[in-house]
């Protein structure tokens, strides 16, 4: 998974009608927006220090975008900081965002102020292992190939040790998930937000979780693939365990809030306050602004899989829509 996605991202930019999938930013101007005024209120709560923007797999920069023109409106201009690999995003990113500055981690990102942090669509893109129930017990899910051919296999070794107590009863065929990468990466931005002072708000679909379940994608053409054909042409993620994510952070004595589904955080930041704004703003553009607010907020679309969870350094405010 590792490897495929590092070859997806690399070579292409995936976003958009033209490209595999559409994440909330490409949506409407009215998701970044009211992330960075949630950021820019933490700010003023905190009072007013200087600080840095940190996104992590920012995309084409239009959350970045749209959250610092947000921001600014109120005095917040701070240095931006992307976490980018792929040599096509960064183009894309320099466009929208001039005088960026791009890391391959976050531990390249200057530490002599404090973060805001944003990782939208990012932690479900890091790899997972799983592990299947099988009668002998617990068993990691491996890829073999043959010629051109991936598939999935059960591995020999058993697993039954690290498996928790309240997954006994599963059935065989059962798979469990884990994502050693984004517990590492939450761990990694945790210890800086307490060592150095900040918040993180991390946007992805996902559960709470541990939970039975195999959620491993693809995504080709904005539609449902195989994720073991042609590894590298498409995107391959799996759903974010937020409970995991917010012990993680716990463990390296941050605050976590959440999880809240992005249709509740958005209508607390005010989207339909805003939305309301931009129609009186373009009347012609009316209906197609009510249809990207529903997009964005409504339980049977993007509003409720895909959820928040706000990671703050002790001492600082939960950001608005948290708390």
């Amino acid at each position: 998974m590792q490897a495929a996605n590092a070859e997806y991202y690399a070579t292409r930019d995936p976003l958009g009608a033209r490209g595999d999938f559409t994440t909330a930013p490409e949506v409407s101007q009215m998701f970044g927006e009211l992330i960075g005024l949630a950021l820019a209120d933490l700010w003023d709560r905190a009072g007013r220090p200087d600080l840095r923007y940190v996104e992590y797999g920012p995309g084409r920069g239009t959350l970045a975008a749209d959250a610092l023109r947000a921001m600014a409106t109120v005095g917040l201009t701070p240095p931006v900081h992307f976490i980018e690999t792929s040599p096509v995003l960064r183009a894309a990113q320099a466009e929208r965002v001039p005088g960026a500055e791009w890391h391959i981690d976050l531990f390249s990102v200057p530490d002599d102020l404090p973060l805001i942090v944003v990782a939208n669509e990012f932690f479900d893109a890091l790899p997972i292992r799983q592990l299947i129930r099988t009668s002998d017990g617990w068993r990691e899910r491996l890829v073999a190939c043959q010629d051109t051919l991936f598939l999935p296999i059960t591995g020999r070794d058993s697993f039954d040790a690290v498996v928790p107590p309240a997954f006994g009863d599963a059935q065989p065929g059962d798979i469990l998930e884990t994502s050693p990468a984004a517990v590492a990466t939450m761990r990694g931005l945790a210890r800086r937000l307490v060592a150095g002072g900040g918040a993180a708000i991390i946007l992805d679909y996902g559960y709470s979780g541990p939970a039975i379940g195999d959620t491993l994608q693809a995504v080709s053409g904005h539609a449902f693939a195989n994720p073991f054909e042609q590894p590298g042409s498409r995107d391959l993620t799996a759903h974010v365990d937020f409970a995991t994510l917010a012990e993680a952070a716990r463990a390296e004595d941050a605050l976590a809030y959440g999880p809240v589904d992005q249709g509740q955080l958005l209508v607390a930041l005010g989207i339909d306050t805003r939305a309301a704004g931009l129609a009186r703003t373009a009347p012609e553009r009316a209906d197609q602004i009510a249809a990207d607010r529903n997009r964005l907020v409504a339980p049977d679309q993007m509003g409720a899989l895909f959820k928040g969870l706000a990671v703050t350094a002790p001492g600082w405010p939960a950001p608005a829509g948290f708390a």
